[in-house]
């Protein structure tokens, strides 16, 4: 069965976006930029929520840029190439290639994608839709790109519902910009401890 994850760049102390709403302090180094690519090309569809969806949108038309070198290029193509759904309260329409509103509930869409032919994860993008994906305990791996920088405050990676989600730390990785990757599994809830 195809895995749901949730992957973002994070600050140290835990925020996707600071208290300005900016993201600048996690531009990634060259090193990361590539690991992201990598990680796409394992994705065979992504979620979306709105905000995310509209940064998103960059990539949509980016590679007309001649300035692009041949990694975001890279990057771009397989952006657009990708299944993506967007889940929006306030959109009618959305735009992009390969890019659809959401028709059902975050559980239907994605009950219908695991029932899909295909391979690759499906990938949740925003703190919000992430929210309501783990109060449903439809993720089976956090995925960080943790930043050594303090935002003082923002939106905040994690989803906050008082309770306990027991995790496993299944790959580790720290790069030359000393940006340390982190991948933990969602261990069953009655799994006995090692």
């Amino acid at each position: 069965m195809r895995s749901v994850t949730y992957s973002m760049n994070t600050s140290l102390d835990g925020y996707i976006v600071d208290p300005h709403g900016a993201i600048d302090w996690s531009d990634p180094a060259e090193e990361v930029f590539r690991f992201w690519t990598d990680e796409i090309r394992g994705t065979g569809a992504h979620l979306l929520g709105r905000r995310l969806y509209e940064t998103m949108l960059y990539w949509e038309t980016v590679d007309r840029d001649e300035s692009l070198d041949a990694a975001e290029l890279e990057w771009a193509a397989l952006w657009k190439a990708l299944p993506k759904v967007v889940f929006s309260r306030t959109l009618t329409t959305v735009r992009g290639t390969n890019t659809r509103l959401a028709s059902g509930t975050l559980t239907e869409e994605i009950e219908r994608l695991r029932a899909e032919p295909g391979d690759g994860d499906i990938a949740i993008g925003g703190a919000t839709l992430a929210a309501e994906a783990a109060a449903a305990d439809l993720i089976d791996e956090y995925r960080t790109m943790l930043h050594p920088v303090l935002v003082g405050g923002g939106t905040p990676f994690f989803p906050h519902h008082g309770r306990r989600v027991n995790l496993e730390l299944v790959e580790s990785r720290t790069f030359g910009s000393h940006v340390a990757y982190l991948r933990h599994r969602v261990t069953p809830r009655n799994s006995p401890r090692p």
